[in-house]
């Protein structure tokens, strides 16, 4: 990945930097764009004034440095310009030294010849053969035209173009105002995680999976390293919700939204769950792309989606989030286990939401922080809502909720969490209530000893928990995230709302006393 710059995409000067040949586009299509650039409010800097001398000046270099994209307008003459020569490769630069986004549009020229610098486009470099900065201008020339742009002979008439061109330019930059990770509590360490990864794939498309607990922040991460990355890529698409959106309009819908949008042709459709078709394979393989899919419950979803790499160019990224270590078996190079937040990211992402600052200031607000991440215990989601729910509150407003958690889980958080137990069978989910009620730091050979002298076939059962992230045995135990755990127990609670004994699983010393002395025992 290319290094980041010092002033992330989304802090610079200008949205737009258009670089054309005058004399050739001014008063046609370069003027167009301007136009509607600015009449979808996109700060778009162009040199209207006309051109002495041959020196690009410094004002216009940092100008470049200080635009998120460069829109470079190639037309028959460009290259006869010494000035459009020097802004191309300054332009190249920014792309190569900080992820400057770089669209080039090919104006009535083909572009292998602006590839090749050869045919009439050709013609008008010549002019400067045997000048010492022929090969960095040539470089320049190849790299722009290699990169995903747009053809006039192609997209026409010019208006569709044009219209094409500004969507384009909104969904990109919509993309790089997401791209400061830096206000991600913990995203640097995720990114290096992935990266590391990708660099042990030995494959020409590598595709990762992004596992764990409902909650733990991997549609965040995969959004942040997509919005972070995309403007080096060709193409690129993220499909979130996958589960939910195959559930209610199909598999082939999604399909057609991964390939229109990696295509960016919006009258295709393919109808039919098979990037196989000659033609689409063909456009395809031609493309470096980046790629997430958001919540993958089903690996034939994987299987039906990406289930061939070659039809994805050399280079390409699928990153895919699920709850199921199952659903990866199959189909992913590597799999990164989202971790929980320590103790340091849990107390600036608690106190963003309580506070709106880094830090607490407060004692009473630093007591109040200690008391939300231990019942958070590293989990984003948890930390969010609740700050969020605590935040403008009284003191004593404050210190009520969270003493109300000890009894009554936050509702918000236990719908995210209970997805995974929903998607349990009834022995599973049997298994589930007893590790959360009973079993919890027992050893794994008990729980299986207790459950198959029962009624259970415990291995597959404990294997189906692992995979979706409800669970994990070590050495000392069968363990499971403590929110789950109360998830579990409020499921319980909420077989009687008032009388413990109409509990099908009794744990609390206080609850067991109430049932034993009043001879409530649930029949």
């Amino acid at each position: 990945m290319a290094a980041s710059s010092s002033s992330s995409l989304s802090q610079r000067k200008y949205d737009v930097f258009i670089s054309f040949r005058g004399s050739d586009t001014r008063d046609n299509i370069t003027s167009h764009i301007y136009a509607a650039l600015c009449s979808a409010r996109i700060q778009t800097f162009i040199d209207n004034e006309l051109r002495r001398g041959d020196d690009i000046s410094d004002a216009l270099l940092r100008t470049i440095e200080e635009s998120k994209i460069s829109l470079i307008i190639f037309s028959e003459n460009y290259a006869s310009s010494r000035w459009c020569l020097d802004e191309l490769v300054r332009i190249m630069e920014c792309n190569k030294e900080n992820g400057q986004i770089v669209i080039p549009i090919f104006y009535k020229v083909d572009p292998s010849h602006v590839r090749k610098q050869s045919g009439p486009f050709g013609q008008a470099l010549a002019r400067y053969e045997g000048h010492p900065k022929m090969q960095t201008w040539r470089h320049a020339f190849t790299k722009a035209a290699n990169l995903s742009g747009w053809d006039s002979q192609v997209t026409s008439p010019e208006a569709t173009l044009i219209k094409s061109i500004v969507k384009d330019i909104l969904g990109k930059l919509y993309y790089a105002s997401s791209n400061n990770f830096d206000n991600l509590v913990g995203m640097s360490s995720h990114f290096k995680q992935i990266e590391s990864l990708l660099s042990m794939i030995n494959e020409d498309v590598r595709i990762i999976g992004l596992w764990g607990m409902g909650g733990i922040g991997k549609t965040t991460l995969a959004r942040a390293f997509f919005n972070h990355n995309f403007s080096k890529f060709e193409g690129h698409c993220i499909l979130e919700n996958i589960k939910q959106t195959c559930e209610k309009c199909g598999l082939n819908e999604v399909r057609d939204k991964l390939v229109t949008g990696l295509l960016r042709d919006v009258n295709l459709n393919i109808g039919t769950p098979n990037m196989g078709i000659p033609f689409i394979r063909d456009r395809l393989h031609r493309k470096k792309v980046i790629i997430v899919l958001d919540d993958v419950d089903d690996f034939q979803h994987i299987e039906l989606l990406v289930e061939q790499r070659d039809c994805l160019g050399p280079g390409s990224i699928v990153l895919i989030t699920s709850r199921d270590k199952q659903v990866f078996k199959n189909g992913v190079d590597r799999i990164y286990d989202v971790p929980r937040l320590d103790y340091n990211e849990s107390l600036r992402l608690f106190s963003r939401y309580a506070f709106k600052q880094e830090h607490p200031q407060e004692f009473h607000h630093m007591k109040l922080s200690d008391k939300a991440i231990n019942y958070a215990k590293g989990h984003p989601l948890a930390l969010k809502i609740l700050g969020s729910h605590l935040r403008g509150r009284s003191k004593q407003e404050q210190e009520s909720a969270l003493r109300k958690l000890e009894r009554t889980p936050n509702m918000a958080v236990q719908q995210v969490l209970l997805i995974s137990y929903a998607g349990l069978d009834h022995q599973e989910k049997n298994l589930f209530l007893n590790i959360a009620c009973l079993f919890k730091g027992v050893s794994g050979n008990e729980v299986k000893c207790f459950h198959d002298a029962c009624y259970y076939s415990t291995d597959i059962g404990l294997a189906v928990h692992i995979d979706k992230s409800l669970i994990t045995i070590r050495t000392d135990g069968v363990w499971m995230h403590e929110l789950l755990q109360e998830m579990g127990r409020q499921i319980v609670r909420d077989e009687s709302v008032e009388e413990p004994g109409e509990y099908s699983r009794l744990w609390d010393y206080d609850d067991i006393s109430h049932v034993l002395t009043n001879n409530m025992v649930r029949a």
